[in-house]
């Protein structure tokens, strides 16, 4: 059996031929009889669908990746990986490379360079995107989390017209969704009820 396998992250792997289309669209070039596919995020390493795979793996297969770091984002666990499927008789075809994986010395080397790099990558994307909020911080409006899609005033015109229309004419003319409205509603509620029961 022939297998490829793509995986993104949400480290900007859409662009620079990493988005799982421009991946597919290579492994099918080999004739896989199988393709996974596999996405996750930065806060979560789990990988359930290559897991399966590596279980499904056996000796005479063939397995594809179009570059060396969809295996694994560290050195150790990208060579622990790659190490162990060659010793099971798998073999391993990185596209971008150019060349069959296999237990020789030269073999070797050129991986463990390539995951090294891999893994410094990683790294400072992570450095930068901490440094980036330790700086945004700084600023007084900084909220932590994702940005928020309306402003504070926006939401406070949309209530004033729902005082006189209803969530569905405001949710027409405003684009904001009937539940945010709710959610925006109850939290003036709530603050107005506060700030009365302090006074």
């Amino acid at each position: 059996m022939i297998y490829g396998y793509a995986r993104v992250s949400t480290y900007g792997q859409a662009k620079d031929g990493n988005s799982l289309k421009d991946q597919i669209n290579i492994l099918k070039s080999y004739n896989c009889h199988e393709i996974i596919e596999e996405s996750f995020t930065g806060k979560t390493m789990d990988r359930p669908a290559f897991n399966e795979l590596l279980k499904k793996l056996k000796s005479g297969d063939t397995l594809i990746v179009t570059k060396l770091d969809r295996f694994a984002r560290t050195l150790i666990e990208g060579e622990k990986i790659v190490s162990e499927l060659i010793e099971k008789g798998v073999k391993v075809i990185i596209d971008n490379m150019g060349m069959i994986l296999d237990n020789t010395s030269s073999s070797k080397l050129m991986r463990q360079i390539f995951f090294a790099f891999a893994e410094y990558e990683r790294n400072m994307i992570v450095e930068r995107t901490q440094s980036g909020k330790a700086i945004a911080r700084q600023r007084e409006d900084f909220r932590e989390g994702r940005p928020k899609k309306y402003s504070r005033k926006q939401i406070q015109l949309a209530l004033e017209l729902l005082k006189t229309n209803s969530y569905k004419q405001v949710e027409e003319s405003t684009g904001i969704s009937k539940s945010t409205l709710i959610r925006a509603k109850n939290k003036a509620n709530a603050d107005r009820n506060f700030q009365e029961g302090r006074s």
